[in-house]
C-alpha cells in the first residue's frame, strides 16, 4: 500500500479524533523516523515523550526477546510473576515509594491515584475528606476522572457533567492554593513541570509550599510525572531535581519535595502501554484487596521491558547527559535570535518555545525540513526528542528550526 490508500483506508474505518500528519511513517532508527516514500525526519516528539530510547534499540530488543522467550505475554494479576515485582522493586528503589501498582496509561494512573487518595481521605478524615485540588493550564488525562482535574472548556464541555468533588487554584501560586485548602481535601495533584499546559515548571517554592499545606490539612501530595519523569528532565524523576541536599533527592530526614504518590507512564516501557502509581506506606496501607484492579496492567512482557528502560535511563552518567544535551539545546535555541521567539523555558530535553504565531505553522512548515514537532497550546512549541538524541542531531535540529522559524 502507498501512503495515501494508507491514509484512505484510515478515514475509511478510524475513529477521526486524531489530526494526523500528511506522511505515513514506516520505520525507525535512533532519533530519525522514515516515511513510505523515504523521507528522513529528526524526531522532536518522541511519541510525546514516550520513546525515551529512540526507535531500533537493541537494548529494548533484546528485552522484548527475552520477555517472549518466556512464551507468557498475559497471565493476569491472580498468579505470581517475578517481572512486575523486579519493576517494584527498582521503581521503589528509585524514589520515595514504598509500593507501586501497575496499570496501563498515564490517565489511569491518575484515575487509580484519586481512588486511594479518596479511600485515604475516608480513612483519615471521614466520608466528606474527599475534594481534589488542582491547578490552572493542568492536563491529567481524557478519561472522566482525570478530565474533571484538566481544567480546559475544550476537552470538558461536550463530556459534562464530570467527576465531582475538583477545585482549581492558580499554578505556582502557593496563596491561591492555600485558599482552595481546608479540611475536605484529601489530596492536591500537580505536574512538577506541566507538558500539555505549555511546558511551565513549578517553583521550589510552590512545590515545598504545597508538601506544607498537604502536611497541615492531612492531605496527600500527588505528583503527576507521567510526561516530565523517568528521566525526561535530567533527574529520574522531575521533582528529585530540585533538591539540592543530596544526589538523587536522598534527604536523610525526608525531603521537602517528596510527595506520597507520584503517577508514571510514558516512558517507561519504551513504547509498550503501562503505567504505574508509586505510593508511600501509609496510603497502601488503606488499600484492600479488591479495591482496584485492571486485567492488563503489569503484564510479564511490558514490566520487563519497563525494568531495562528505568535501569538505563536511572543510570547517573545518563541522566547527567541529558541534562547537558538540554542544556545546549536552549542555548543553540536563544541563538536563532527570531522575533517570533517569545521565551524559552524547561528542563532536561523537556523545553517549550513560546511563539508570537500559531504552533501549527511551525510543525506544518517542520515536515518539509524533516523535522517531526508538536505544540503545547496553540502558541508553544514543545521539544521532547529521545533521550538518547545527540549532540550533533540537536545542532541540525536547530538549524532546520531556524530556517522553519525564519521563512514564516
Amino acid at each position: 500500500m502507498n501512503a495515501q490508500e494508507v491514509i484512505e483506508l484510515e478515514q475509511a474505518h478510524v475513529l477521526g479524533v486524531y489530526g494526523r500528519a500528511p506522511f505515513v511513517l514506516e520505520r525507525g532508527a535512533g532519533s530519525t523516523l522514515y516515511d513510505t516514500e523515504g523521507r528522513a525526519y529528526l524526531d522532536c516528539v518522541a511519541g510525546i515523550a514516550v520513546n525515551a530510547l529512540g526507535y531500533n534499540d537493541a537494548g529494548v530488543a533484546q528485552a522484548i526477546g527475552e520477555a517472549l522467550a518466556s512464551g507468557m505475554l498475559h497471565v493476569s494479576n491472580l498468579y505470581h510473576t517475578a517481572p512486575h515485582a523486579r519493576l517494584a522493586e527498582l521503581l521503589c528503589a528509585g524514589s520515595f515509594a514504598d509500593k507501586v501498582h501497575f496499570c496501563n496509561s498515564g490517565a489511569e494512573a491518575n484515575e487509580g491515584a484519586f481512588k486511594f487518595a479518596r479511600r485515604y481521605g475516608r480513612a483519615h478524615g471521614g466520608d466528606n475528606k474527599v475534594e481534589i485540588l488542582a491547578f490552572t493550564n493542568a492536563f491529567h488525562g481524557r478519561t472522566m476522572g482525570a478530565l474533571a482535574a484538566t481544567p480546559r472548556p475544550k476537552y470538558q464541555d461536550p463530556f459534562k457533567p464530570l467527576m465531582p468533588g475538583v477545585r482549581f487554584a492558580e499554578f505556582n501560586d502557593l496563596e491561591s492554593a492555600r485558599s482552595q485548602m481546608d479540611e475536605t481535601v484529601c489530596a492536591i495533584i500537580v505536574e512538577p513541570i506541566q507538558g500539555e499546559g505549555g511546558v511551565h515548571a513549578a517553583t521550589p517554592e510552590f512545590l515545598a509550599g504545597l508538601r506544607r499545606l498537604a502536611d497541615e490539612y492531612g492531605a496527600l501530595l500527588i505528583y503527576d510525572e507521567v510526561q516530565c519523569g523517568v528521566g525526561r528532565t535530567g533527574a529520574l524523576w522531575a521533582h528529585q531535581g530540585y533538591c539540592t541536599k543530596a544526589s538523587g533527592c536522598a534527604c536523610i530526614d525526608g525531603c521537602q519535595f517528596e510527595p506520597d504518590i507520584l503517577t508514571a507512564a510514558k516512558p517507561l516501557a519504551a513504547g509498550l502501554p503501562i503505567g504505574a502509581i508509586l505510593m508511600r506506606q501509609r496510603v497502601a496501607a488503606v488499600i484492600e484487596k479488591g479495591d482496584h484492579g485492571s486485567t492488563f496492567a503489569g503484564g510479564p512482557l511490558v514490566t520487563h521491558v519497563a525494568h531495562h528502560v528505568v535501569s538505563r535511563v536511572g543510570q547517573p552518567h545518563f541522566l547527567a547527559e541529558v541534562e547537558a544535551k538540554g542544556r545546549l539545546l536552549r542555548d543553540l535555541l536563544e541563538e536563532i535570535n527570531s522575533p517570533h521567539i517569545v521565551e524559552i523555558r524547561g528542563k532536561g530535553l523537556m523545553v517549550g518555545v513560546e511563539l508570537d504565531i500559531e504552533a501549527a505553522a511551525v510543525v506544518n512548515r517542520g515536515y518539509e525540513e524533516g523535522l517531526i514537532l508538536v505544540n503545547a497550546g496553540p502558541n508553544v512549541l514543545r521539544l521532547v526528542p529521545p533521550l538518547v538524541i545527540t549532540e550533533d542531531e540537536i545542532h541540525v535540529v536547530v538549524e532546520r528550526l531556524t530556517r522553519v522559524l525564519h521563512a514564516l
